[in-house]
């Protein structure tokens, strides 16, 4: 092993050891060896003449900072403290395993590892499993206490200063946690405030540890059969109580003085009379009254919070803080020396008299006794002054005992708060104590712990030795006797007869024993004799005493003294004189207490006491136990430990101290040799390391070694292969054993394996390397020479495209000569030719336009020849026609009176008279249809005259405008003749003018050209300037463009991250909630469960009691959902809802909703008066209508009518309302997605609802009404036989009009045919009828006037509403706006309270405000059914008062309709219909015993929810509130008690949510709300609910919904975690890529499949199983992949959790095995086609994890690529993985300190959660998306095999 290169371990006086490497071979018989240090320096180590022993080897890298130091495979010192400090400076690990024992280095510094989180983590775990922590310590000894049925230990050691006290606070809150308490007495919160109680009193600063436990403690933490915390017990040891009266330089006293001191402003603290600590002697000794970083104040509060707890009262703690502020002023009473033998206290001394007044006893005897002493003789007693020092040391004596005295008391009461009040079962204890001390100066105390270290070293040997047999026996290996070292020889030194005790306790019984005599004694006993026992040179009153960890030499000054502990006792006779209460119990106490050897009736060990021995008992009082000393009482309580430890499984924990000046993370390696030594670990090592340490299972040796192993040499059986390797690897068969399932190595052999497995791998390397390395060179090679022929191929191509170049240009020059020459001689002939065609078109064009000139004229005079002669003839025509019409209307006239005159001799004469009245009767009607027809006739004549005259009219005026137009053009055309003379002189002028205007239009072109050239010149200019300008302009816009562009992409920017905010806050908000709905759910069950507890105590249960189910108390509260419940009925129900739902208001708001209900109380009478007084008027005018004459029915039936379509545009003018409110919601949008938006939009809907139901009330009332008026006039008797018109007929023809025209136009003829005929026919003439029909119009215009009016007047109040809501909007933004300014004002913290606070107050109000309209609405349904009720009433007493009236003739004649109120059309198909008694039935059959295996498979999917939905819309049907109510609760309450049966079935729980959902939704689906029919056919919105809004019940099974998912949750959670780690993480999916590396005494879980392990593919089945059950039982798309989400979260955050506790997970290979499992489950998604469920998200930060293990890790580049890369991970995760990373091949390399160090830099800035693990609980909120059915309810058939046959289908 000692070749070339080989790396050893040198001693070295700075550092303890030095790491060098070998530069020769060592060979037998050298005495040096030659070295190379690591920083270059070259050494010659000679080797011990004596025992050429040579220097210890170094372990390989990759076994270098390994969890467990057995492990290595080299063990021996330098080896463990190495590993030791790699793991705490590089790794920032503070646990380490050494074997059995729990090595924690105090880091100085909080850090995150302590969390509930992490409890989690380890809770449940295998202790080799995860990272070494002081949790896996507690979970291995928890689990061992329920597992073997046996007490466990925790042994916690370690010098002051090593984190003892946090270590085994540590342990015992994670007892609290995982554990729990039986009771609700909170055990475990009692068992940690004893913590800070304890570290108060006995806690204090010393120069090496701000807070000391100056005391040890052994603290049994009792557990029930379930283990369940019930109960803790505390055994104290060795108190420092010299600290009370005195501190060394820098030191503290007791916490406790400090803090009563930094609390002395307090008012309770006035009588205390106290003041700073620099103020007393007992506290300003050590010179720092103060801890940096510690507020003493704040902590004097937690003690008395902590005393409150464990049951201390105030009176009681007032009393022991009085006891206190004595002790710190009789530190400060003074003494004056008289002479050199006496001393007297100064009069009226101050502090004395605050002492005396504060404990109750007289000045005068306590000045007196603390300066005097009684002596006691055979014969006499007498008074002896003492001198002043004698007085200091009796009062500081007496300080102590008081002190020590309270401890014991307050230890006392600790135990009884905590004492079990059950049985306990077993118990598990916590000891922690002080470890092994040697200071320059070692007292009594240092003796008294040494020796207490050498008992418990002992026992720690024997039962290491103990575990290493049992392995070797279990693995049936020869055993071998191992030496080790016993300390048995020193531990009989100090407690053995004639021992160090024993003579100490001799010498404290002479009279005149001291200091000196003892120690000539133990160097007469012990000097030469005792090989552990040693005399110093230079002294004769000190000794030393090898112990196992180190010599120490004790002081023998004040041994005495402290072992006699000596307290005068008139002084304790003074003190227990007192009046003061808590004092005398003190005392008393004393008296009382038990030998520590003896046990209490209960069994357990008792408390240990200090007590004081007097100087001189009292005679015949004095018993044997008050003689003991202290030496005495602490070997008994010593000798009790140890037999409770040995009773128990112990588990160690050995604190170290990385330095002595408290600096974070930094670790002197002399301090930490130097405890190791003496905790011993060593001592393990060096047992372990005896025998056999290393230890590998056959699988795990098969799979490191695998490549050292041939084909042939592989065979079926693993022990048999391994065997046969190991024959041929190692020769030496001594240097390793086969044991049953594991093979055991010497120290250095698996050193060697890796050695030659190093070797292997890197000649495949260096193989492969060759290889590759000619591969590359070929493809070089290949590539150079295909670019050059590719260089050659362009050149070539280049110069031969140039000549073509050349050649193409010569061509075009000579074309564009030739094109040039063509334009220039083109362009000559075609202006010569354009200037022709234009002399020519002038001179044409104005020969033609004279010949039209000529043209026109002579047309128009023809026009006008022809229209007046035209004229002249139609006038005489005229004249003539109507000359003719007037004669012969003469001629008519005459006719027309002689045929009048005629008539009227006719009329008078008798027989005329007689003639014409018979058959009258037939006549009238003849004449009525003669009537009717000449009406109709002379109506056709009137349109016919009306549109005659109309065209006449428009006739007339055409020819009288022609007559006109050709009467000016005549004047025209006069005006014009005389113009052509005057015109053709005048174009004689112009052409003499036409002469001199060309010769100026030559100059002025002249003058044009020259203008025109210069305007060019400047316009070139201008245009010059404008490109510029345009240019700039281009680029200010361009640059505008881009501005707003940033901006807007800014503001896009903003606004994402806004809603990206507010989702979360939504995501938040309902997460929140639905985590209440979780927490109501558990105290439902807790409470169910206790309520069952109480009836089986209960053995009769009281009479007439029966506790109703409170299931929907919560929702039945604030509303009601019938619509038929009178307000006597309703009051009860609401009486008794919020006693349910007390308890979980907030009072402010209950206080609240109380004075809304009083305020809603008093308008309801209010309101009812009002509806009486209606009433009354009603029934007055309906009184009045019947005394009417029968011709008003017909307009009652019109006045009805009006009101009708006065109510539809009220209805009109609410929905327009309802519209503005759904504007001003969309409006405001982000108050929307604030929190408890969706209840205020719930709200909204269901008061929508409520309001279309009462319009549907109000049409009902309105058509009974008409009906109602039709019935009156159908029955009432005909005076009037003339009326032609049916009453009932008309109002159906009335009802179909839907114009107010046509409305108008049916009372006209209603009218008409009403109106009785005339007597006097001879009015039926044009005029009359013309006057009846100007009436008929005069009274339509009156009422359409009146309805106008009414309508206005509506419309006015309408309009009012609207403009108060609005303004009060307005104000609303307003006050908005004034508190979203003052939040902007506050710092975030406070901004964010504000923001909460009031959007809680604004949704209290909304709701208040719209709890209040629905009651309104509630109150007008009811008020308009008791209208109904009455109508209906009235119309039966009229309907029976008039049938005895009439005739039955009448009634064959005239058949009666019966009153119906018109629904609409319902098909009863669709519905199931049960009895009322059959309901429990119902439920038993249909939830609590159906087993969903079965109808998964044999039945429809959610057939259950479908049954149930129709058996609720039969109740609906039938308007049976309470049935519906009935139904609907029996059926949440029986799903509940299923889930609280069958609740870890994950099939049961799968099956209810999916059919609570579909339940859910047919309540949506059914519901008649317009959002939820649009996918429904025809045929499904026939089958809506029609008579109650179930709106609240939707929510009620919204949030059961919600509870069934959370429970589905954790059972996929539960069946999952065991699978997860070993699938995901320790199986090996590609065999071979990682190796196993040795895990020391701490097995973990092998990584080789084995028939009980899980593998990814156990994993995958299992997300198999869950996802076919969920389909088969027809759970919504969406619905699974929100579970299958959350199940990728829980496998992620399991996996990344386990990977971030586990350092041998940290690694390149693992990071590929966790990517290709990744990609397996991504697969599987894609399988399944959930890719779009977010699930693959989740398992961002694992794959960010296993990316960050195989990436580079080296450069700033690495750095920044890895910063970038690990945006899913936090800061600490990422640090943390670094840490962890650990190579398994030696061609791996370790992260450098540095290279984490820039990562932290870089993440500085990120702002993340501080947290390390994610939490793994966390349930992502869940929605359930409305999903319709299109399954026809009327198709769905009811199996026999769900025993259903009472309900029948409708």
């Amino acid at each position: 092993m000692y070749v070339k290169y080989a790396r050893v371990w040198i001693p070295d006086p700075e550092e303890v050891w030095k790491s060098a490497e070998l530069l020769k071979d060592y060979k037998p018989g050298d005495k040096v060896l030659q070295l190379r240090l690591e920083e270059g320096k070259d050494l010659e180590y000679c080797l011990d003449p004596k025992t050429k022993e040579l220097p210890p080897l170094r372990n390989p890298d990759i076994l270098v900072g390994e969890n467990d130091l057995t492990a290595l495979s080299y063990l021996h010192e330098p080896a463990v403290l190495h590993n030791l400090k790699v793991r705490f400076i590089d790794s920032k690990l503070i646990y380490t395993y050494c074997g059995i024992v729990l090595v924690a280095i105090n880091p100085y510094e909080q850090l995150p590892i302590y969390g509930e989180d992490i409890i989690n983590a380890y809770s449940g775990q295998n202790m080799g499993d995860m990272d070494p922590h002081i949790f896996a310590v507690a979970e291995e000894a928890y689990k061992q206490m329920a597992r073997d049925e046996r007490n466990q230990s925790i042994i916690v050691s370690g010098e002051s200063g090593a984190g003892k006290t946090v270590s085994a606070k540590y342990a015992m809150r994670y007892f609290a946690t995982v554990s729990g308490s039986a009771s609700e007495a909170n055990v475990e919160e009692k068992v940690l405030a004893s913590n800070p109680i304890m570290e108060s009193i006995g806690n204090a600063k010393t120069t090496r540890n701000d807070n000391s436990s100056r005391f040890g403690k052994y603290i049994e933490i009792g557990f029930d059969k379930r283990y369940r915390i019930i109960g803790a017990n505390m055994r104290t040891y060795l108190l420092e109580k010299s600290r009370v009266v005195f501190q060394a330089e820098e030191e503290r006293n007791y916490h406790i003085f400090y803090q009563l001191c930094a609390s002395a402003a307090l008012p309770e603290f006035k009588t205390l009379r106290l003041g700073n600590a620099n103020y007393f002697h007992y506290t300003k000794q050590g010179g720092s009254p103060v801890i940096d970083g510690v507020d003493d104040a704040k902590e004097m509060v937690n003690t008395r919070q902590a005393c409150t707890l464990l049951g201390i009262s105030d009176s009681y703690q007032m009393g022991i803080f009085r006891i206190l502020a004595g002790i710190l002023h009789l530190g400060n009473v003074e003494f004056a020396s008289r002479d050199s033998d006496s001393c007297t206290v100064p009069p009226k001394h101050e502090p004395l008299t605050i002492f005396c007044d504060l404990m109750g006893v007289e000045y005068e005897e306590m000045a007196h006794w603390l300066c005097h002493r009684k002596l006691a003789t055979a014969t006499e007693t007498y008074i002896k002054p003492i001198s002043k020092l004698h007085a200091i040391n009796a009062r500081d004596a007496l300080a102590k005992h008081i002190y020590a005295n309270l401890f014991n008391w307050i230890v006392d009461h600790v135990n009884k708060a905590l004492h079990a009040t059950v049985k306990q079962h077993s118990f598990i204890g916590v000891l922690d104590i002080y470890g092994f001390e040697t200071f320059e100066i070692n007292s009594f105390e240092q003796f008294c712990i040494n020796y207490a270290n050498e008992k418990l070293q002992q026992q720690f040997n024997m039962h290491v030795f103990k575990l290493e047999q049992e392995e070797y026996m279990k693995e049936q290996i020869p055993w071998t006797l191992i030496d080790f070292y016993d300390n048995q020889p020193c531990i009989n030194l100090i407690e053995a007869k004639m021992g160090v005790l024993d003579l100490l306790d001799e010498e404290c019984k002479m009279p005149k024993g001291s200091d000196d005599s003892w120690a000539q004694k133990l160097y007469n006993t012990h000097l030469n004799k005792c090989a552990l026992f040693e005399k110093p040179r230079m002294s004769n009153k000190a000794f030393i005493i090898k112990h196992f960890a180190d010599k120490v030499e004790y002081q023998c000054e004040g041994f005495l003294e402290k072992n006699k502990d000596t307290v005068y006792e008139e002084q304790i006779k003074v003190l227990k004189s007192s009046k003061f209460k808590l004092l005398l119990e003190l005392f008393q106490d004393e008296e009382k207490v038990l030998s520590p050897t003896s046990a209490t009736p209960s069994g357990r060990v008792p408390l240990s006491r200090t007590p004081i021995k007097p100087a001189k008992a009292r005679p015949g009082q004095a018993s044997k136990e008050h003689k003991k000393t202290v030496g005495h009482q602490f070997r008994n309580s010593l000798h009790l430990l140890m037999e409770t430890l040995n009773a128990t499984t112990p588990h160690y924990v050995r604190c170290i101290k990385p330095n002595d000046f408290k600096f974070p993370f930094t670790f002197d390696e002399k301090r930490a040799v130097q405890q190791l030594r003496a905790c011993g670990v060593l001592e393990t090592i060096r047992i372990s390391a005896a025998g056999f340490p290393s230890r590998w299972t056959y699988q795990e040796f098969f799979s490191r070694y695998r490549v050292l192993m041939k084909q042939k040499d592989v065979l079926g059986d693993r022990k048999q292969t391994c065997k046969n390797v190991l024959e041929k690897l190692i020769q030496d068969k001594d240097k390793y054993q086969f044991g049953k399932t594991k093979i055991f190595f010497r120290a250095g052999q698996v050193a060697y394996l890796e050695k030659i497995r190093a070797d292997k791998l890197r000649a495949a390397c260096i193989r492969i390397q060759k290889t590759i390395r000619g591969w590359l060179m070929r493809k070089k090679y290949m590539r150079m020479r295909k670019a050059a022929i590719t260089i050659q191929r362009h050149v070539r191509g280049y110069q031969a495209r140039c000549y073509a170049t050349f050649l193409r240009r010569t061509r075009a020059a000579t074309t564009i000569q030739k094109f040039q020459r063509m334009y220039v001689v083109r362009k000559r002939y075609q202006r010569m030719r354009e200037a022709t065609i234009a002399l020519q078109a002038l001179l044409r064009g104005y020969m033609v336009r004279n010949k039209y000139q000529m043209m026109l004229r002579e047309h128009k005079c023809v026009v006008l020849q022809k229209h007046v002669r035209g004229w002249l003839a139609r006038r005489r025509y005229r004249r003539t026609l109507r000359a003719v019409v007037y004669l012969q209307c003469c001629y008519r006239r005459m006719m027309a009176k002689r045929e009048l005159k005629k008539l009227k001799i006719e009329a008078r004469s008798v027989e005329r008279y007689k003639k014409l009245h018979i058959g009258l009767e037939n006549k009238i009607m003849q004449l009525q249809r003669k009537i009717d027809e000449q009406n109709k006739e002379y109506k056709s004549l009137l349109e016919k005259m009306s549109s005659l005259e109309l065209t006449y009219s428009t006739e007339t005026e055409k020819l009288r405008s022609d007559v006109e137009r050709l009467r000016t053009s005549e004047e025209e055309a006069r005006s014009a003749t005389s113009r052509v003379l005057s015109l053709q002189e005048e174009i004689a002028k112009l052409r003499r003018e036409l002469q001199h205007t060309q010769a100026e239009k030559r100059s002025i072109e002249e003058r044009a050209d020259k203008y025109k050239h210069e305007t060019e010149q400047l316009v070139s200019e201008l245009k010059e300037q404008n490109s510029l300008l345009k240019t700039e302009k281009e680029e200010l816009n361009r640059r505008i463009h881009d501005q707003a562009k940033e901006i807007t992409e800014s503001m896009e920017k903003k606004l994402v991250e806004e809603t990206k905010q507010l989702e979360l806050d939504l995501n938040d908000e309902r997460l929140r909630y639905q985590n209440l709905l979780n927490e109501f759910s558990r105290l439902e069950e807790r409470y169910d469960d206790l309520k069952d507890e109480m009836n089986l105590m209960v053995s009769i249960p009281k009479p007439g009691h029966k506790r109703t189910d409170s299931t929907h108390s919560s929702n039945e509260s604030e509303y009601t959902f019938s619509s038929e419940i009178t307000e006597a009925e309703d009051l009860p129900l609401r009486m008794e809802e919020p006693s349910e739902k007390k308890a979980a208001l907030d009072m402010s708001l209950f206080l609240k909703l109380q004075k809304r209900v009083s305020e809603l109380e008093q308008e309801k009478q209010s309101l009812q008066d009002e509806l009486d007084r209606k009433e009354e008027q009603a029934l007055r005018a309906k009184a009045k209508e019947e005394e009417r004459p029968p011709i008003r029915g017909a307009e009652l039936e019109y006045e009805s009518l009006k009101r009708q379509e006065l109510e539809s545009e009220n209805k009109k003018l609410k929905n327009e309302l309802n519209e503005l409110q759904k504007a001003l919601t969309e409006t405001r949008a982000p108050e929307v997605t604030a929190p408890g938006a969706p209840a205020y939009r719930v709200l909204l809907d269901q008061l929508t609802s409520v309001s279309e139901e009462l319009e549907v009330r109000k049409e009902e009332v309105l058509i009974l009404r008409s009906q109602l008026v039709s019935q009156k006039e159908a029955i009432q008797p005909k005076e009037d036989k003339h009326t032609m018109t049916d009453a009932t007929i008309l109002l159906e023809d009335v009802q179909k009009m839907k114009d107010k025209g046509e409305i108008a136009q049916a009372y006209i003829g209603l009218k008409e045919t009403n109106r009785q005929s005339p007597q006097d026919y001879h009015m039926l003439n044009e005029d009359g009828e013309l006057w009846l029909a100007y009436e008929g119009l005069k009274q339509a215009n009156r009422l359409l006037e009146s309805q106008l009016q009414s309508q206005k007047k509506s419309h006015e109040n309408e309009l009012e509403s609207l403009r108060g809501e609005i303004q009060s909007l307005k104000e609303e933004n307003n006050r908005q706006q004034q508190l979203l300014a003052q939040n902007l004002q506050l710092p975030p913290e406070a901004r964010i309270e504000a923001s909460l606070q009031h959007e809680i107050t604004r949704l209290t109000n909304e709701n208040l405000d719209l709890m209040e309209q629905l009651e309104k609405q509630d109150k007008t349904v009811r008020k308009l059914k008791k209208q109904l009720k009455v109508f209906a009433k009235k119309i039966g007493e009229l309907e029976v008062g008039q049938m005895e009236n009439i005739s039955p003739g009448q009634i064959i004649d005239e058949p009666i309709r019966p009153v119906n109120i018109p629904r609409k059309e319902k098909d009863f198909q669709g519905m199931l219909e049960y009895k009322k008694e059959d309901e429990q039935k119902l439920v038993k059959n249909l939830i609590l015993e159906l087993k969903p295996r079965g109808v998964a498979v044999n039945l429809i999917p959610g057939l259950p929810a479908y049954i149930l939905f129709m058996c609720v819309r039969h109740a609906d049907y039938l308007n049976d509130d309470q049935k519906v109510r009935s139904l609907l609760t029996s059926t949440i309450n029986g799903i509940k008690k299923v889930l609280k049966k069958r609740g870890d079935d994950f099939e049961t729980v799968s099956f209810w949510l999916s059919n609570t959902c579909r339940f859910l939704h047919c309540l949506k689906q059914y519901s008649g709300e317009e959002g939820f029919m649009k996918h429904n056919t025809p045929r499904q919105n026939e089958h809506c609910l029609t008579n109650f809004d179930l709106a609240e019940y939707r929510q009620v099974l919204s949030d059961l919904a919600i509870q069934i998912y959370q429970q589905l949750v954790r059972v996929l959670e539960n069946i999952l975690q065991p699978m997860i780690v070993s699938g995901m993480l320790e199986h090996e999916t590609i065999q071979g890529v990682s190796g196993v590396k040795p895990t020391g005494l701490r097995k973990r879980t092998s990584s080789i499949a084995d028939e009980g392990t899980y593998t990814l593919d156990s994993i995958i089945r299992q997300l198999n199983s869950f996802h076919s059950v969920m389909c088969q039982h027809g759970m919504d798309p969406e619905l699974i992949k929100q579970v299958v989400k959350q199940m990728f979260y829980i496998i992620g955050a399991i996996t990344l959790n386990n990977l971030l506790l586990r350092k041998d997970m940290c690694s390149w290979s693992k990071g590929m095995q966790i990517r290709y499992n990744v990609s397996q489950l991504e697969e599987w998604l894609r399988d399944k086609n959930l890719m779009n469920s977010g699930a693959k998200e989740t398992l961002e930060p694992l794959i960010q994890a296993a990316q960050l293990l195989q990436v580079k890790k080296k450069t700033d580049e690495d750095a920044e690529a890895i910063c970038s890369m690990c945006n899913a991970l936090t800061t600490a995760q990422i640090v943390k993985v670094l840490n962890l990373y650990t190579p398994v091949n030696e061609f791996e390399e370790r992260v450098l300190v540095s290279f984490i160090r820039t990562i932290q830099v870089r993440l500085r800035d990120r702002k993340d959660s501080p947290q390390l693990l994610m939490d793994a609980k966390h349930i992502f909120p869940v929605t359930f998306p409305f999903n319709p059915s299109s399954l026809a309810l009327e198709t769905i058939q009811i199996p026999a095999s769900l025993g259903l046959g009472f309900i029948s289908r409708v």
